[in-house]
């Protein structure tokens, strides 16, 4: 099946975004967290949204929660990997899943981990985002696992597994990933080395850890690595009035479109974003 539309991200933007598509009954498959936005849960006081008088994050978004749950909108939980151009629509790869859509809303919040040096250029050349897709490769070999999330911990596990040997960097507090072979090394990667495949990181005290291949399991991909070919600006994905990209029927809102990182803008900017794809889609008939 190929969807209307793939929204990518569950934040105040995704939320508006879906909303509107909903109403105007276009088919969707929206990607990200079922429980919506940790970001908005965590916050201890909103006092600028309409309508919430200093309301909790948390009640904010049980509020979002309620709304999406009464309208029957479904969330597929996943994290997409990879995004590919296929003529007149797109091809999302979320783990082992495969989805198409004739066009996207990019509600992905600001990517809070910045890639390795070198991590984009050997992606597919022993850098891969999916332990399911790819450890079967790397069965009885060498790899490193960067995780920043301890709900990614089960695929780390799945590859120590498969592999010889597991180099685990976590970027949280207490990891519970144990296994014989399985070890934390005391530094952290910078950068990914290697020729024609991976062959090594080069760790922050200037040594090289020889690994036949790295896994980043991460909440977010850096935007180059996600979908090559999109133009961003200081880091954010550069958008017109009507929240398009430089790609066509691609749109962005929110957070990772810019500055100021307020819920009220990213709601404003789902809802541009999902009547400019209405436009877009009404043209392509």
């Amino acid at each position: 099946m190929v969807y209307d539309v793939a929204i990518i991200g569950t934040g105040p933007a995704g939320v508006s975004a879906a909303l509107n598509l909903k109403i105007h009954d276009k088919s969707f498959i929206w990607i990200g967290k079922k429980n919506l936005s940790d970001k908005i849960a965590r916050a201890e006081r909103i006092s600028n949204y309409p309508g919430f008088i200093d309301a909790s994050g948390k009640e904010l978004n049980d509020a979002f929660l309620k709304q999406v749950e009464a309208m029957g909108i479904e969330i597929t939980e996943a994290m997409v990997n990879q995004i590919m151009p296929m003529g007149d629509h797109y091809a999302l790869l979320a783990g082992p899943d495969f989805y198409e859509a004739k066009a996207l809303i990019l509600t992905t919040g600001v990517n809070q981990t910045g890639g390795l040096k070198g991590e984009a250029e050997f992606l597919g050349r022993g850098v891969s985002y999916c332990a399911t897709c790819d450890g079967g490769l790397y069965r009885g070999k060498t790899i490193a696992v960067v995780c920043n999330n301890a709900r990614f911990e089960h695929e780390a596990q799945f590859l120590a597994g498969l592999a010889e040997k597991v180099y685990f960097f976590p970027y949280y507090k207490n990891p519970g990933l144990t296994a014989d072979n399985v070890e934390a090394p005391a530094g952290r990667p910078v950068a990914v080395e290697g020729e024609m495949r991976v062959t090594a990181l080069k760790m922050n005290d200037g040594s090289s850890l020889p690994v036949d291949g790295l896994f980043c399991l991460r909440d977010s991909i850096s935007l180059g690595t996600l979908l090559p070919g999109l133009e961003t600006d200081g880091g954010h994905i550069a958008v017109d009035r009507k929240m398009a990209t430089n790609l066509p029927g691609v749109y962005a809102a929110g957070d990772c479109t810019g500055r100021p990182y307020q819920y009220t803008k990213a709601v404003g900017e789902g809802n541009v974003a999902a009547h400019s794809i209405l436009d877009y889609l009404a043209e392509k008939k």
